[in-house]
């Protein structure tokens, strides 16, 4: 991520330098090496400070930080620190089941052909309902939550594919007839309403 930006910042502070050369020096463009250079500054460095630009910014909306930025998301970002082991979320973050600085992106990302892609445009909309209009009460996942996000690391773990309760259900749950997250399953997910009068993980903070 480092680099990434810093290799932006150095796109762009050239893009610039070139671009204010030509544009106090015109003449420098009339031969063929200045036109090739005034393609190169006004041509290929823009689209190459666009393409890293996009590449380190979607770097950055993968990151738990940013996912928990918006106030909207604060109490769920506070649910990852509750120090009960019946909230799935806390559990997976708090033991690094999933990777700390990328969890909600691990556990909320299709994993689809396409998924990555919908889930971006996902997340401009919810940007949008956070700057410019109001982000709704309750946050729901559109569609519910697929047991694809929990299958695509638990299926071929032994502890989940020899537990007796799932030996039972698990043609339902990889086709996501029963949800992972259904009454008397895992059911205590993040309760964002419950996480101010919880007791939390101190050691996280």
């Amino acid at each position: 991520m480092i680099a990434s930006s810093g290799l932006l910042v150095a796109l762009i502070v050239l893009t610039i330098v070139l671009a204010s050369v030509f544009l106090v020096r015109p003449s420098i463009t009339a031969g063929v090496t200045g036109k090739i250079l005034a393609f190169v500054g006004l041509c290929v460095l823009p689209a190459l400070c666009i393409d890293a630009g996009m590449s380190t910014h979607m770097e950055r909306s993968e990151q738990t930080k940013f996912c928990i930025s918006c106030h909207a998301m604060d109490n769920y970002g506070k649910s990852l620190y509750v120090d009960d082991p019946k909230y799935i979320p806390a559990q997976h973050f708090q033991n690094h089941r999933v990777p700390a600085d990328n969890a909600c992106f691990a556990c909320h990302a299709d994993y689809t052909i396409y998924g990555p892609l919908k889930d971006k445009i996902r997340g401009v909309t919810r940007i949008y309902l956070q700057y410019v209009s109001k982000p709704p009460e309750h946050i729901t996942i559109p569609g519910g939550y697929n047991n694809n996000q929990c299958l695509h690391c638990h299926n071929g773990a032994r502890s989940f594919e020899e537990n007796p309760v799932h030996i039972v259900i698990m043609d339902t749950l990889t086709s996501n007839q029963l949800s992972c997250i259904s009454s008397g399953c895992h059911d205590t997910v993040h309760n964002p309403s419950e996480v101010d009068h919880l007791k939390m993980w101190s050691a996280g903070q």
